[in-house]
């Protein structure tokens, strides 16, 4: 088959979206005449500025009146009438769109409650050793016979133009937060590993807006020059756009690391509650990952961490000695 509309669908958080890049550039390399649509949640859509791949992105706001947006999404997923759509989650919403859609052929995973309208369904398994972009492109293998491509973000001149700035001298950027607190290094660790840390440039803090007072904790607590909080100054273009020429980012096992990912920029990941095995670590040729050598029968504890370590504890993060994340 050879499709002429495609529709993918990931309304999961940033980090998912920017892995699900990596789907959407085999798409375009086997079949460059189709039109590629893209299904994500409201507020990620500026992940897809001046991506030359993405045709038209659909937008459910699944904040305010959920389930009436989700009936407003169907009914347009409906009326394109697609010729393949890709579902690269395993929940009952997504299911609906896929199984009210009308495409001509449907693929996702079969842990989807719905998969039984799927023309393929593929086992989603969190194997030891496979990467999450290996796990999605099983989904289009039969299509495109193709290796898992790296997923890619596509920041404009006016993004890089916008830091321009701030890449004067040498600079490490620092992403100190997470939805997730057991993904989350601790501040007090920020702090320990900038006490010690030997690094003569600018060291910027970047995240959302609601990561500022936690930027500005570290930065007070801690004896280091050079520090500037960048957290909500910046869209996430443009922060890829910094990141892409840092000496280092030092990123939790969150959506930074991703976005280092797709620009190939040189990232160390610290892994607290959840481990590299899950298939998200990093994917830069330049990348380290820093994690507690301490043997703990509760790590992982779950695959999204949680909002307090359940044994009360928090070793696997408390445990990771700092000097491991000196640049070498």
């Amino acid at each position: 088959m050879i499709p002429n509309r495609i529709l993918v669908i990931q309304t999961a958080f940033i980090g998912d979206v920017i892995l699900t890049t990596s789907i959407v550039e085999n798409l375009k390399a086997k079949f460059p005449n189709a039109q590629i649509d893209f299904l994500l949640r409201k507020g990620n859509e500026q992940l897809f500025e001046n991506n030359p791949h993405v045709a038209n992105l659909l937008i459910w706001d699944k904040k305010n009146d959920k389930l009436k947006n989700l009936i407003k999404v169907i009914k347009l997923v409906r009326k394109n009438k697609y010729d393949l759509l890709i579902n690269l989650q395993r929940y009952l919403s997504t299911g609906l769109f896929s199984f009210f859609s009308k495409a001509r052929y449907k693929v996702g995973y079969s842990q989807n409650p719905l998969s039984f309208s799927y023309n393929e369904k593929i086992p989603h398994v969190m194997s030891s050793g496979q990467h999450d972009i290996e796990r999605n492109n099983q989904l289009i293998r039969s299509f495109t016979e193709d290796k898992a491509a790296k997923p890619k973000l596509y920041p404009t001149e006016a993004h890089y133009e916008k830091v321009k700035s701030y890449k004067t001298d040498k600079f490490i950027t620092i992403a100190p937060a997470s939805v997730w607190f057991t993904k989350q290094f601790p501040k007090s660790k920020w702090i320990e590993f900038l006490d010690q840390f030997q690094f003569d440039g600018n060291i910027y803090f970047v995240g959302a807006p609601g990561d500022s007072t936690l930027c500005n904790e570290i930065i007070e607590a801690a004896s280091k020059e050079k520090c500037i909080n960048l957290c909500g100054k910046m869209s996430l273009l443009e922060s890829a756009a910094l990141m892409q020429d840092a000496e280092m980012n030092y990123v939790n096992d969150s959506a930074p690391q991703h976005i280092c990912s797709a620009l190939n920029a040189p990232v160390t990941t610290i892994f607290c509650s959840t481990i590299p095995e899950f298939g998200f670590g990093p994917l830069s040729t330049n990348s380290r990952v820093v994690q507690t050598d301490k043997q703990l029968d509760c790590r992982p504890c779950g695959l999204h961490g949680y909002k307090n370590c359940p044994k009360g504890h928090f070793d696997c993060a408390l445990s990771i000695d700092v000097t491991e994340l000196n640049l070498v």
